[in-house]
Parts: structure tokens; sequence; C-alpha cells
């Protein structure tokens, strides 16, 4: 789809929306990056075209806000939409549930309607491997059944069936343009660009574990609270599928070529897992970071947290088949990487 029309991202100064428009941009496509700038910083933009020596258009919009929607439409040539844009911690969710509700579900009601008046058939959809719960055995994959157990995984869920719901209504109908729809369930994206301009700077206290352990590191926070040593894996602390954000971006890209396959011919919706295949435990990537950054990590052992699971890892043998991607960067690069840019940016884009 390399042509005059651009790919919108929504979202796209956060952390893997500003990996993405790198790839986006590296691989010649056009990007408009809408954004509210609630979780994200403007100078991720700024440092994505210092990267790539290429131009971007920005434009500070809430995807709840309808008429500026419409006159983003209206005023580019659009051809598919990245959508990132939405409130992601899980803790948080529980807290704030009608929050997380109005703005990941209302917003992107609001964005598929400009979308459909625009003639925008074309959507990629920033999922997560929160929608498969608590109730299947990992490896996961793209059938295992869907069932959130906190509001930020619930929102994906309600998404995701909608999203279904537009492709089986337009599906039928010889005179409607079909949707073709990708949904990327991501597992736990990790690391940082390898020049150490972007990477993760989350508000506040981090809620995930390598912004936790990066600012540990340089010293902005005291220790990491491990949550769990009891669980039935190999050290007792929990294991996720982390990987590295570069990947995760490129398997975008992957995805937005894959709309113009043959699978995709006639409209469609398929979702894709998109992770390593491989878990690693919290220990296990505690001593990856020591051993990358030259640190020792202070940590204690607190009690579990409610909702977490033991393991989640995914099956990503679709992707592989389907959009030709893959995961290549390992554990050492991810820790690496997110060092580079902690070290770099000791206080994120505040840091310049």
């Amino acid at each position: 789809m390399k042509n005059n029309d651009a790919v919108l991202v929504t979202g796209g100064a956060g952390y893997i929306g500003s990996h993405t428009c790198v790839e986006l941009l590296e691989a010649g496509f056009s990007v408009i990056v809408a954004d509210n700038l609630c979780n994200s910083r403007r100078g991720a933009l700024d440092r994505v075209q210092q990267i790539t020596g290429k131009p971007l258009v920005f434009v500070n919009l809430d995807l709840r806000d309808q008429p500026a929607l419409a006159d983003l439409f209206a005023q580019h040539r659009i051809g598919t939409v990245m959508h990132f844009a939405g409130l992601k911690a899980v803790g948080e969710s529980c807290q704030k549930p009608l929050e997380y509700y109005h703005n990941n579900v209302y917003g992107t009601l609001t964005l598929l309607a400009a979308m459909q008046e625009a003639g925008v058939r074309r959507i990629i959809f920033s999922s997560s491997a929160t929608v498969y719960g608590a109730s299947a055995t990992p490896p996961y994959t793209e059938d295992t059944p869907i069932s959130a157990i906190n509001p930020y995984g619930s929102t994906k869920v309600v998404i995701e069936g909608i999203l279904r719901d537009l492709v089986h209504a337009t599906a039928s109908v010889a005179t409607l343009k079909p949707w073709k729809i990708a949904l990327l369930r991501y597992f736990n994206p990790i690391g940082a660009h390898p020049s150490g301009l972007i990477g993760e700077d989350p508000n506040g206290i981090p809620n995930n574990l390598l912004p936790y352990l990066s600012q540990v590191a340089v010293g902005k926070l005291a220790q990491l609270s491990v949550f769990g040593n009891d669980y039935p894996t190999q050290d007792g602390t929990g294991v996720r599928d982390y990987i590295h954000v570069v990947d995760l971006a490129q398997g975008h890209v992957k995805a937005l070529d894959a709309l113009e396959s043959p699978l995709f011919e006639g409209g469609g919706c398929r979702a894709y897992n998109l992770g390593t295949g491989t878990g690693y435990s919290v220990l296990e990537v505690i001593e990856a970071f020591e051993k990358a950054s030259g640190q020792r990590i202070a940590y204690n052992i607190a009690p579990r947290r409610a909702g977490d699971l033991a393991e989640c890892y995914a099956n990503p043998e679709r992707a592989y088949r389907e959009l030709n991607w893959k995961a290549v960067k390992t554990l050492p690069d991810m820790v690496a990487d997110a060092w580079h840019w902690q070290r770099k940016n000791p206080h994120g884009y505040a840091s310049e």
C-alpha cells in the first residue's frame, strides 16, 4: 500500500506506536499520528523523525472527539489505521473500570464510525494476550478461547468482538466495501530502539517489569518487588513471553502487507499472536539485565498479585506462516537495549 494513502497511527507517540512509526517510515509509508498525549510524549515523535530522517504528521487529538476525527479523515488521504490508542495498565483498570471502558471502547467506536464514513476499511488493532484470561494452558494459539480477567483485558475482548461484527455485517452485502482487519495479540513487549533515542517512558511508578528494573539500575527507584516466588515454575517466579519492541513493530508492517494479500481477499478478520514462543521467569530477566548492565538489582519477594498467572507464552506459528514474521531478538538483546535507553535517558524524554 505504498501509494499516496497514509497510515494513521492512533497512539503513535506511545511506546509501541513510536517504534512502529520508525518501521513504517523506513519501509516507505507516509505516517499520520493522532495522539492526545495523556500517557505519551510529543518528543518521541521528534526522535522518530531523527532516527529515520523522514517527516510525519502529528495531530493532537482525542479519539472521542468526533468532529476533530471527522476533520482528520476529511483533510488527509488515509488508507489504513493502526490503532494503538488506549489506556493500558491492568491494575489501574481494576480501580477505574469506567474510565477504561469509556476511553478504550468508546474511543474505538468513534474511530470506526469515522472510518466507515470516510470509506476506510482497513485496520490493524493493538490487542493483547490478556484476552486469553486464566482458563487455558500455554502456549496459547489464536484459537484458544478468550475470556479476560480484568477490565483492561475485557476492553480488548469487547473491541475484538466489535471488529469481527463489522466484518460479518459487510461480508454478505456485495455493494459494501469489505473490512480487512488484523488483530495483533501482544505478549510482553520490552526493550527499546537500538539507537537509544526512543524507549519506554511510563508516567509515575512503572507498572511493568523492565522499566522498573531500569529505574532501579539508574537509582530512580530503590528496589524491585518480585510478586510471588511460589508458582509452579522452574524458580517459583512468574514466566512470561517477552518480545523485543522492534520485533513487535516489524510485525505490524508485516500485517499491513498481509492485508493486500490473497489471505484477505474479499475482507476478513484474523488474529495473530506476536510473541517469541519462549517464556522467561522474573528471576531470569533480572539475571540477564544484571549481566547486560553490570548493575546489581536490589529486589524483595512480595506476595502474589491477584489475577497474575504462573505462566503466559505464545504459540506464534500462525504469524510466521501467514505474515512471514518471526521474532528474532534474544532476551540479552532486549535487556541490553532497554538499559541503553535508560542509561542514555535516565529521566525518559524529560532528560532532554
